[in-house]
């Protein structure tokens, strides 16, 4: 068997990032300018990462930007206030608050207080719940670019065995509902499952978000598989480095797979990617208007 086609996520991503661009050039001769903020506490230096990469994209993509950067001690209340006047601001189509949170400060509080309508994050409970129903949602980003990935490789989906390994609300449930969407089959499994590697082997298409570095074998595959890899793990590597690895061992399922996606390089860009799509998509709705191709 040759090897697995390789998902190229950066090249995917860019080529959203474009569409997206070029759907934010109509919406301005329209008089309207997309707007996403986003929130910061504390100073994770990984945090900061991703809140500058956002940033840095947004604006390219023609698209206003706010950033919120507050101390590791903002209390809640205050957090609370700044979400609720976003909320009230109509330059703002889209609230991210980046996660982790610190500690002392209630996550789930946090996140169901963004207005639903420019929740582009996917986490309200509305939201989840309107994707649950088959109802117009905003849908959580990574989940989304799972799908835009696997898409890729086989426009239609209809009928295909679909096996998410996690079952977390940020990725794992909401990929489900998206995948019975389409029309697959799904099975729900995690680190729990009874056969694990079985219940994998039946798989058409297979979405690791488990967690576990390196946990989905080259041998739990059915041959031809189309792999979508939520993983990013850090394990140790030569020199005392670290490296990053996904939730599935890519020199053994790439041998066995039909397509995979590499980690990193694969699901990450298109995460941020779909947040600027459903940031315009937000702004659209916001204002009734027909949301653009993209």
């Amino acid at each position: 068997m040759t090897e697995a086609r390789i998902i190229d996520g950066k090249r995917i991503a860019a080529d959203l990032r474009a569409r997206v661009g070029a759907a934010v050039g109509g919406l301005k001769e329209r008089g309207i300018a997309p707007g996403l903020a986003v929130v910061l506490v504390g100073e994770d230096p990984a945090s900061q990462v991703y809140v500058g990469s956002k940033a840095k994209q947004t604006v390219e993509a023609g698209m206003r930007s706010f950033e919120h950067r507050l101390p590791e001690q903002t209390g809640e209340a205050e957090l609370l206030a700044l979400v609720a006047q976003l909320n009230a601001d109509d330059a703002v189509d889209g609230i991210l608050v980046q996660l982790p949170l610190p500690k002392h400060i209630d996550t789930t509080k946090v996140l169901e207080a963004i207005d639903p309508a420019k929740d582009v994050d996917g986490f309200h409970p509305i939201n989840a719940g309107r994707l649950a129903a088959g109802q117009q949602a905003l849908v959580a980003c990574t989940p989304l670019g799972c799908l835009i990935l696997a898409k890729t490789v086989a426009p239609s989906l209809k009928g295909m065995e679909a096996v998410v390994v996690g079952r977390s609300n940020i990725v794992g449930k909401p990929v489900a509902q998206l995948l019975l969407r389409e029309d697959c089959t799904v099975t729900i499994a995690h680190s729990r499952t009874r056969d694990l590697p079985g219940v994998v082997r039946r798989a058409d298409l297979v979405i690791a978000a488990v967690g576990r570095p390196q946990m989905i074998e080259g041998s739990w595959l059915k041959p031809g598989a189309i792999v979508i890899d939520v993983g990013i793990n850090r394990i140790p590597a030569a020199n005392g480095k670290t490296r990053l690895v996904g939730d599935v061992d890519f020199a053994s399922a790439k041998e066995v797979a039909g397509a995979i996606t590499p980690v990193p390089g694969g699901v990450g860009p298109m995460t941020v990617a779909c947040l600027l799509r459903n940031t315009v998509e937000a702004a659209c709705a916001r204002r009734g208007i027909a949301v653009p191709e993209m």
